[in-house]
């Protein structure tokens, strides 16, 4: 009783809701206007029930529509805008019609709010009365809902009702394990003290026309994202536009309200997401109208689906091949008015009558009743209300996933190793997930993965498990409140409801829960497991470059010697060479090092840390106890030289180093990540730098996409010289690609070098939007063109005969004569340049003081006196834009951001493992980040472990505890020893703190 209440309280507010859709949907186009004025206005709301807020513009509706009625004047100039506004409506009549033939329930979730089931099976379930053939189809589409339908009797409003008190979205876990903090982004988004929407004008057709679906995606986006809709709006609108993400980070922050280049990128990838379940359902209805299957119901249910399961839900019983279902078997034999019948009309239902003895499906009165039961359990399987209802009680109950060694698995072990075909399965190295149960809603990411890695490889059963009083309080809801029939119905009746709901449970919905569950947690494992591999990439693209150093580079090696490279301040091979320390000649090859080093004033050596690095560096840091190569002062350090073999091998490389052994190529590349990380990793794939885990077990194409994306931020965010980078560096800008970055190249290559920025329009392929894009991160650096002589610099400056006629063509106007900019050395874009120099003028400075004390003092306390917003006010720009602003004009000629963070440790020593003991502090650099834990190298030739459950909120600098674990490749930590297996190699380690 209590059950029942509660449902018929909730209904009321529910029909309110209903009424105030309906009204909405009735004046058409101008429904759109209020939601793009309310769209702007950050909404706290939960999710699913931002919808529900449809009554706040439900007022300003009417007083819309006031100005229309109040035309009793007749000035002959309105009246045809009424006709005209019925015609423009009129290619949404069908739909108009659908929806009035559907129950009030049908149009709010049709419209508004979409139901995880997505809809019905094709021409409905529970039909009405079908008495004529011509009302058969209007009829099935009332089908499904009718118990929420014709707003008449108890039994809809008990059904309604349970729609709202379903707790929603409870089945992903976003940050369970994240010290219990939003990410960065969502900090950022919703409580940034910027936090004002700016609106950003639409240049085409509304994203909703395009995708042609039922729901708003710019609702769905802010509710799967958690970022404000005026902010989605604003960033599907620059995408629309073909801005990269670098460019909506750095010049753009106003309209993001400062979100961060990841929080950017997930919105992106939740957008392709929806285009990607649009495309789908516009493909599954061109192929089931070839068909001749699809009715206006399925067409529906697909435009009503928000994700590529929901769609594979309605899509599976039409698939080509796939058998007949039962409930289209039994539709075929006539039995749908039936079942329509047993919740409509069961006082007048005779089952018996429709037995037909020499019909197959038909033949006895058992025949009849179980397809009748069967288009029932079709019809429970395919509602939304009851597939919400089912998904709450579950995130109500302890859900667990289980998983067991197979039996295929144990009969391969039982045999004997002769008999055992193919490779054996290592069964060991799932040992913790051979009988291994933990709550869905716990279960962590890497945990995940490794469960789905073992069962592709047929070690491991996974199964998740619903407890049993699930099932019993939903077949009672089913029978008593959702489902319950609208009169007196027999107990024959009643027990093929039971047996209905019985059986679209175990049949139907239990499966479809479970595989919800796998793809749900597999989704949100293979998003943090990307996430990771991103911050550790950003991280080891970042490493501070060692600026006019000579370095040598050695790839250490046994059996075939230590590759030796020796290289310039700039990156140039001084000296190649193999020297054989390991095999009884170490006093001559020693005295060969020496000369080397002294003859090129060496004193930094970069040790690769593959096969022989550990005997390699106890070689050199032997000689520098000795003093060996006094007077120098020399050092080593140890350098990841994951891909250096891959890179050594291709084409690049090739190219760039033609006449060199790929052996000697790969110490070239050890030496050159010491002094400039980001230009040499950017020539291997990022997958193959060595960082994240699992990188075999998530989406290859999403992953690649990601990690592409954060290699262009990082080369944006750095700058690129254009004078002297390599074509492999200058395609990752943001805007270029590596056409374009050819034809900069051979421009370069043919004119000399580039004077300023505006030379870029004469480029044969760079477009006005691939300018705007890439010209912010290009930098012209003075002390290069100096380098040139006078002669090339005056060629460069003088454009050649054709690029002019090229501008005739719609290349852009540019100057007859390119004169050096000091702006184009700074982060200031070029279409900020005249807000620049008035703010120049109103601090009384120079163009040609930029970077320099005195101008930044004047920057500085103008800033301070008048305040950054009165200036841009004054300037008439936005104070994000007056920020880079000064921000360029301050600092210093060739500023890097990398200045600050960490760079590679120097040492003159090692420990060995054998002198760690249990409780010793030690301080060590980050390796590599995983979903588990964080590697730490602490010299003594192997990582040791942190735990993620040593990472704790206390040990991270504040702005370091937003993500899980926090920690990153190359910051340094001071940790503690806690435990060491010799014989396995293995250190457990605790972390202190962080070292800044």
């Amino acid at each position: 009783m209590i059950r029942r209440a509660r449902p018929k309280m909730c209904y009321k507010e529910k029909s309110t809701d209903e009424d105030d859709l309906d009204l909405s949907r009735q004046e058409g186009d101008e429904e759109e206007d209020d939601e793009e004025e309310d769209e702007w206005q950050p909404e706290a709301v939960a999710p699913k029930r931002q919808r529900k807020a449809g009554p706040a513009p439900a007022p300003k509706k009417p007083a819309e529509k006031k100005p229309a009625v109040k035309k009793p004047p007749k000035p002959k100039e309105p009246k045809p805008k009424v006709p005209r506004k019925v015609a423009e409506k009129k290619p949404r009549a069908p739909r108009g019609r659908k929806k009035e033939l559907s129950a009030p329930a049908e149009e709010a979730g049709g419209v508004g709010e979409l139901g995880e089931a997505g809809g019905v099976e094709e021409a409905g379930g529970i039909a009405g009365n079908a008495a004529a053939t011509q009302l058969k189809v209007k009829e099935e589409r009332l089908s499904f809902r009718v118990p929420a339908g014709a707003a008449e009797s108890g039994p809809s409003q008990e059904l309604s009702s349970n729609q709202q008190p379903l707790p929603v979205k409870k089945e992903e876990p976003e940050d369970d394990f994240t010290f219990d903090e939003p990410a960065t982004k969502k900090l950022k988004t919703s409580e940034a003290p910027q936090g004002r929407p700016v609106r950003l004008p639409k240049t085409g057709k509304d994203l909703r026309y395009d995708l042609q679906m039922h729901w708003d995606p710019i609702e769905v986006l802010s509710e799967v994202t958690r970022v404000e809709r005026w902010v989605c709006a604003n960033i599907v609108e620059l995408f629309r536009e073909e801005n990269t993400i670098p460019f909506i980070v750095r010049y753009r922050k106003e309209l993001i309200n400062h979100m961060d280049a990841d929080g950017v990128r997930e919105v992106q990838l939740s957008l392709e997401e929806l285009c990607a379940v649009s495309k789908k359902s516009q493909s599954i209805s061109q192929a089931l109208k070839k068909e001749g299957v699809l009715t206006a119901e399925i067409e529906e249910m697909l435009k009503n689906c928000r994700t590529l399961d929901e769609l594979e839900h309605v899509y599976a019983p039409y698939k080509k091949g796939s058998k007949l279902s039962k409930a289209r078997r039994a539709k075929q034999l006539g039995l749908e008015p039936a079942a329509t019948a047993v919740i409509q009309d069961p006082q007048n239902l005779n089952l018996r009558a429709l037995v037909k003895p020499q019909c197959e499906g038909l033949s006895s009165l058992e025949e009849v009743a179980t397809g009748v039961a069967q288009i029932l359990a079709d019809a429970i399987a395919k509602d939304k209300e009851t597939l919400a209802f089912i998904r709450s009680l579950c995130d109500r109950n302890l859900v667990t996933l289980h998983s067991s060694v197979s039996k295929t698995a144990l009969k391969e072990q039982q045999q004997p190793l002769g008999e055992r075909a193919g490779k054996p399965k290592d069964i060991d190295k799932f040992h913790l997930y051979c009988d291994f149960t933990s709550n869905v809603q716990r279960i962590q990411h890497h945990q995940t993965l490794a469960i789905n890695r073992g069962e592709s490889l047929k070690i491991l059963t996974v199964k998740v498990n619903i407890p049993d009083r699930v099932k019993s309080e939903f077949c009672r809801w089913c029978v008593n409140v959702r489902w319950r029939p609208k009169g007196y119905a027999s107990n024959e009746l009643m027990k093929i409801l039971h047996d209905a709901v019985e059986d679209s449970y175990k049949r139907l919905i239990q499966p479809l829960l479970c595989r919800g569950y796998r793809s749900s947690l597999t989704a949100s494992a293979e998003k943090e497991s990307i996430a990771m591999f991103v911050r550790n990439l950003r991280q080891r693209l970042l490493v501070c470059p060692v600026r006019g150093r000579v370095i040598m580079g050695v790839d250490p090696g046994f059996r075939h010697g230590c590759k030796l490279a020796i290289l310039s301040p700039t990156s140039q091979i001084l000296h190649t060479d193999v020297v054989y320390l390991h095999q009884g000649g170490g006093a001559r090859e020693a005295d060969k090092l020496r000369h080397l080093m002294m003859k090129y004033s060496c004193q930094t050596v970069a040790i690769g840390n593959g096969t022989a690095c550990r005997e390699t560096e106890e070689f050199f840091a032997g000689l520098i106890a000795q003093k060996f190569f006094l007077p120098l002062d020399v050092s080593y350090c140890i350098v990841n030289e994951a891909g250096a073999s891959i890179y050594s091998v291709s084409p690049e490389a090739v190219k760039e180093m033609p006449d060199l052994d790929p052996n000697l190529r790969s110490a070239v590349s050890i030496g050159r990540r010491v002094q400039d990380p980001l230009a040499e990793l950017v020539k291997i794939e990022p997958k193959h730098i060595g960082i994240g885990t699992y990188q075999h077990d998530v989406s290859q194409t999403a992953l690649k996409a990601a990690l592409d994306s954060v290699v262009e931020e990082c080369v944006s965010f750095v700058g690129v010289d254009i004078n002297i980078c390599s074509e492999t560096l200058m395609r990752h800008v943001a805007g270029l690609n590596a056409g374009r970055a050819r034809s900069i190249a051979d421009w370069r290559e043919k004119n000399g070098p580039f004077v300023s920025r505006e030379q870029l329009k004469l480029v044969k392929g760079l477009g006005p939007k691939s300018f705007q894009q890439c010209a912010g991160f290009i930098r012209i650096n003075p002390e290069n063109l100096q380098s040139c002589s006078r002669a090339e610099v005056d060629q460069a400056a003088v454009p050649s005969e054709k690029p002019p006629a090229k501008r005739g063509k719609g290349k852009g106007p540019a100057a007859g004569v390119a004169r050096p900019n000091p702006l184009d050395q700074t982060c200031i874009h070029p279409e900020s340049y005249g807000i620049a120099m008035r703010f120049l003028e109103h601090v009384e400075g120079r163009v040609e003081e930029t970077g320099r004390p005195e101008l930044k003092q004047r920057v500085e306390a103008s800033v301070q006196r008048v305040g950054l917003e009165q200036l841009a006010k004054t300037l008439d720009t936005t104070p994000e834009t007056l920020q880079l602003i000064v921000d360029g004009l301050t600092q210093p000629s060739g500023f890097d951001i990398r200045q600050g963070f960490e760079q590679a440790d120097f040492k003159r020593g090692i420990v060995s493992m054998g002198d760690l003991r249990t409780g010793v502090v030690l301080t060590g650099r980050v390796e590599n980040t995983t979903l588990f834990g964080a590697f730490v190298d602490i010299g003594v030739g192997r990582s040791g472990l942190i735990h993620k459950s040593n990472i704790t909120l206390e040990k991270l600098p504040a702005e370091q505890r937003r993500r899980s674990l926090a920690l990153g490749p190359g910051e340094r930590v001071e940790v503690r020893v806690l435990n060491v297996d010799a014989q396995r190699g293995r250190i457990g380690l605790d972390l202190i703190r962080v070292l800044r």
